[in-house]
């Protein structure tokens, strides 16, 4: 792989990377604040957002070759 590509995989990963924090964060922050919507499910979906976060902040910080 050239240098340029890999440098193109690795800004794209990181890119990807805030993408999911962002989504994440407003799907965690959307399902609390709209408890009384969901119902039941707000934990679900509040959790789900968190992970989303949590694969964000991987592979920001992850290395790559």
């Amino acid at each position: 792989m050239s240098e340029n590509s890999s440098f193109m995989v690795s800004v794209a990963e990181k890119f990807l990377g805030l993408l999911l924090i962002i989504l994440g964060a407003l799907e965690a922050y959307f399902s609390i604040s709209s408890s009384e919507a969901l119902g039941v499910y707000t934990w679900f979906f509040a959790v789900l957002g968190f992970i989303l976060a949590a694969l964000g902040i991987l592979l920001i910080i992850a290395k790559t070759k």
